[in-house]
């Protein structure tokens, strides 16, 4: 082989073709067309009337105001004023980052029953086609799950695939909160699954709480699924791209910024959640201790320190993960950049052992899931790491250490 065969330009120019093969391929397997709202949804109607409303003839605040102001308007009012607003406007109090988390609940229990009749009359509206008489009971089953009692639900919009977000533990009592973040075909109904239950993010956060209290049992924990953003749909132009991975980041930093209390957070980013990770991860709160990614496309950084975050960073991929195949790079705003697990990169880089491809990083028993449980307790040097062991554990310090083993 010639010098020019294994030149620097040669190898970038392979890299190239590489990637512009695997977007044709991806661009064939399904568009994923932009849809315009161009009716008013349910959510942006209840937003509306709360901004026309009137409490004791004083104007509502701002509905995207800053999470503190909301805060302290809803602290300032009465129990039966918080429930009245959350009756009267349940879509934008249950969708509220500021407003308190129980008044969110209760709101989002009144949107998602509002919405069951939507779709239980739909389910019989002969001018549907039967699919769409199908899909209107499938809404509904999964509207009908959400409001089992127990269930906390964060956020919830039911405008095309839908929204959502699920809390499990009590938010106002953590002393550590950990947010589950997936990638492309999340939506209202792929929230929660029966078969293949640790691929969606309700087995995810799940598993994850499970054994976060298995791990450090008197230290309370909070997890949330958070599916709250319009992730691509299957393996399309979305997916190769960053546009739906910048919505995404906005929306995780509001969240973030609305939990109560300033107990640590931690970061679980799956597939192409790595990338709303990657991007939110400039402007995160201080609060958020942890990035952590696993089966991750790129997190759209030429290394962790160009992320420009005080979290610390960390990388899982399992050896059977056929993202690892991906082209890791960015050109002409596709692809998400450098490869996460790569040395260069700069992560702390994780064992996956157990994982089983790229679905199965919250699978229980797994290694995987062992160190997400450790990092989300902040059992920092307990972590399995893989590869250099000591950049993975280099500066590590516990942070909660009570009631482990």
């Amino acid at each position: 082989m010639t010098s020019f065969d294994t030149s620097p330009q040669l190898n970038v120019w392979r890299a190239l073709l590489a990637l512009a093969v695997v977007f044709v391929m991806l661009a064939t397997t399904g568009w994923t067309a932009l849809r315009t709202q161009r009716s008013t949804t349910a959510l942006q109607s209840s937003l509306s009337e709360w901004e026309d409303g009137r409490l004791h003839g004083h104007r509502l605040p701002d509905p995207d105001a800053a999470p503190g102001l909301l805060s302290r308007f809803f602290a300032s009012l009465t129990a039966h004023e918080r429930t009245d607003l959350a009756r009267r406007y349940p879509l934008a109090v249950g969708n509220m980052n500021g407003a308190p988390v129980e008044l969110r609940y209760q709101a989002n229990r009144i949107a998602l029953g509002q919405a069951r009749k939507v779709e239980l009359k739909r389910m019989h509206d002969t001018r549907l086609t039967p699919d769409g008489q199908r899909e209107a009971g499938r809404r509904m089953h999964r509207y009908e799950a959400l409001l089992t009692k127990g269930r906390r639900i964060l956020a919830f919009d039911p405008a095309g695939q839908g929204r959502v977000a699920e809390v499990f533990g009590s938010l106002n009592k953590a002393e550590r909160v950990s947010v589950v973040v997936p990638g492309v075909d999340t939506d209202l109904l792929t929230f929660q699954r029966t078969y293949r239950k640790y691929s969606a993010p309700v087995g995810m956060a799940e598993s994850l709480y499970a054994a976060e209290r298995a791990a450090s049992p008197t230290t309370p924990t909070a997890v949330i699924a958070w599916a709250d953003y319009t992730a691509p749909d299957g393996l399309g132009i979305d997916s190769a791209t960053a546009m739906r991975a910048a919505e995404g980041a906005v929306r995780l930093n509001a969240l973030l910024r609305g939990l109560p209390g300033s107990s640590p957070v931690s970061l679980f980013c799956h597939s192409y959640g790595s990338v709303v990770c990657g991007l939110a991860a400039r402007t995160l709160p201080d609060r958020v201790a942890d990035i952590a990614v696993a089966g991750s496309p790129g997190m759209r950084a030429a290394t962790a320190s160009h992320l420009h975050t005080s979290a610390q960073v960390w990388a899982m991929r399992d050896a059977d993960d056929w993202v690892q195949d991906v082209p890791y790079l960015e050109v002409g705003g596709f692809g998400h950049g450098a490869d996460p697990m790569s040395s260069a990169f700069g992560a702390r880089v994780l064992s996956a052992r157990g994982a089983d491809g790229h679905s199965g990083y919250f699978e229980p028993g797994t290694e995987s899931l062992l160190n997400f449980a450790e990092i989300g307790t902040g059992a920092y040097r307990s972590v399995h790491c893989a590869g250099d062991t000591a950049a993975c554990r280099e500066g590590l310090s516990d942070t909660t250490t009570a009631g482990r083993a």
